[in-house]
């Protein structure tokens, strides 16, 4: 058994991921309470309390944990991150786009709406994020604020995520299939400015040096995108709250179709180790963080 494997304590981290799931959902709640949706109200909601794994947010409140920064101020980028996170996956199954009828166990918004409902809906997510971060009761710094606002601007538009998402509609429209270089670095923007977002947290709150954490969030968001590409192979919808064999549907270039289950799960699993080598600086205060990244590797949802 590797090494990476043998520290993964799932009973530790299922309890940690529920903790942080309900206290999430909590602030959450708050912070959306007096929030005059009109009647976007319902689909927002729904959109945002489907069975998500909050990998994103329980990453930005580790990380901040790592520099003894508190729950109640880590949360605004945790309900920043889950919005972002929320609207990119409301855009992502439109027809345009990836055409999906299920996402989180649930039906679409475009299905269980329309298409008009959910672009608007992805639309007032996305602010919805930035007012999270700018809200009085985020007690940090001004100059703070920026940075995270800045950062999470060019991570999740046309310099981060979107220009991943639009890589990624270019790809199944082309006759060439992209190497593993090229699926790396779709995948690097797609989903990995997201994670790496949610690991500057910590430093960028507590001012100190985020090379560990971004060398970190560059791991586990590659193994996490490689762990996706296997599950839509070997799982189920039920399971993974979502359709599978989309990729093999679509003729589409993934890890697994370049380098095969064993050796994708391979891969994945040298990541992760990377990952918690990254982290190993911060000695105990890491352990939370290696656990997300085990997890990541060993995860079946």
């Amino acid at each position: 058994m590797s090494k990476v494997f043998s520290e993964f304590d799932t009973t530790y981290f299922k309890t940690m991921l529920e903790n942080n799931s309900l206290y999430f959902d909590h602030s959450l709640k708050k912070f959306l309470k007096n929030k005059n949706f009109g009647l976007l109200k319902k689909p927002i909601k729904y959109s945002l309390f489907g069975k998500g794994k909050r990998l994103r947010p329980l990453l930005c409140m580790e990380t901040s944990k790592v520099f003894n920064i508190a729950n109640d101020i880590s949360i605004f980028c945790a309900i920043a991150i889950e919005c972002i996170h929320t609207y990119s996956l409301v855009h992502d199954d439109l027809p345009s786009m990836d055409d999906d009828d299920l996402r989180r166990g649930q039906p679409t918004i475009h299905r269980k709406w329309n298409e008009a409902t959910a672009i608007l809906v992805g639309d007032a997510l996305q602010s919805l994020a930035f007012e999270a971060l700018s809200a009085d009761q985020f007690r940090v710094t001004d100059k703070i604020k920026n940075k995270l606002i800045w950062r999470l601007a060019r991570n999740s538009g046309a310099s981060g995520m979107v220009l991943g998402q639009a890589l990624d509609i270019e790809a199944e429209s082309s006759k060439k299939q992209l190497e593993i270089d090229e699926i790396s670095k779709l995948q690097e923007y797609k989903t990995g400015k997201l994670i790496s977002w949610s690991c500057e947290v910590g430093p960028l709150i507590a001012g100190e040096n985020s090379e560990p954490l971004s060398l970190y969030a560059s791991k586990v968001g590659l193994a996490f995108q490689i762990i996706d590409d296997i599950l839509d192979v070997t799982s189920s919808s039920k399971a993974l709250g979502k359709k599978v064999g989309k990729d093999n549907d679509k003729n589409k270039a993934t890890f697994v179709s370049k380098l095969g289950i064993d050796n994708s799960k391979k891969k994945a699993t040298e990541l992760v180790s990377e990952a918690c080598e990254a982290v190993s600086v911060y000695k105990e205060r890491s352990r939370n963080l290696r656990q997300i990244a085990n997890f990541i590797v060993s995860r079946q949802f």
